[in-house]
């Protein structure tokens, strides 16, 4: 199995826990939490700045010193409705407890404490489509760069239609050259429905040093520490993933495959 490819460790509880050690990189981190209705899930953020995303299921949430209250409403992920997201400066505590069966995810960075804990969603993240024909994908836009309210992360959710492709054409951001490119680490937690399905994502450098292309599976999380990174979903299966990006600088510049740019 590719040393890329993360898959979950139990059914419930914490099943991802991805830190830049574990994953050999500088600043990517990610936390997955399925939880059972009445489990609890609590942590520090540390010298780690956090965006909480509720995936699905509704939870009582408390974070730097606050009381959020009830967060979370689609119950399914492929409902495609805005995610209810929550910004956790560093040096903060938190904690949700499940009013329902939840998956909650834990999206990490360094932080400098430049942006107080906050609301990211549901208000403000629109649905938007991204590409066309068997390129067309749907784009819920939690944390981007045209939103000043994180130092180092970047967070996006994808839903890929049965059939199409997405992350494409090929492109890398694997360099700290702004403005041409950006230097950013980039995780996937992939999703399919129906559960069983799979879908397709090939990782690689223009030079083969890197190029793995791996099978990802309903929770299954994939590693992008450089190269192209596109995707795919099969004949019958939707694909969802949530990414998280991060690096010296919170721009997001790439570069297309020279192989592939005449798609762009």
């Amino acid at each position: 199995m590719s040393h890329l490819l993360r898959k979950p460790t139990s059914a419930t509880g914490l099943v991802h826990d991805i830190t830049p050690e574990n994953a050999g990189w500088g600043y990517v981190g990610f936390q997955l939490h399925r939880l059972v209705a009445g489990a609890v899930a609590s942590g520090l953020t540390g010298g780690q700045e956090a965006i909480l995303v509720m995936v699905e299921g509704r939870a009582q949430v408390q974070a730097a010193g606050q009381d959020w209250g009830l967060m979370g409403e689609r119950m399914d992920v492929f409902e495609k409705t805005p995610p209810h997201c929550l910004y956790i400066p560093p040096a903060q505590g938190w904690q949700v407890v499940a009013e329902t069966d939840c998956t909650v995810a834990l999206c990490l960075a360094p932080g400098k404490g430049n942006h107080p804990a906050r609301r990211l969603g549901p208000d403000g993240i629109t649905l938007t489509q991204r590409g066309e024909g068997s390129n067309t994908r749907w784009i819920n836009n939690i944390a981007m760069e045209d939103a000043d309210v994180a130092d180092s992360l970047l967070v996006t959710e994808v839903f890929t239609p049965a059939g199409n492709w997405s992350s494409y054409p090929s492109h890398r951001h694997d360099e700290d050259d702004f403005p041409r490119i950006t230097y950013l680490e980039e995780s996937y937690y992939h999703r399919l429905n129906p559960a069983q399905g799979f879908g397709i994502q090939r990782v690689y450098t223009e030079d083969g040093s890197l190029d793995e292309t791996m099978s990802v599976k309903n929770h299954d999380v994939v590693l992008v520490p450089r190269g192209h990174h596109p995707c795919a979903a099969p004949h019958g299966y939707e694909m969802y993933y949530l990414n998280v990006m991060a690096g010296p600088l919170r721009k997001w510049r790439f570069v297309a495959d020279p192989d592939h740019e005449w798609l762009m």
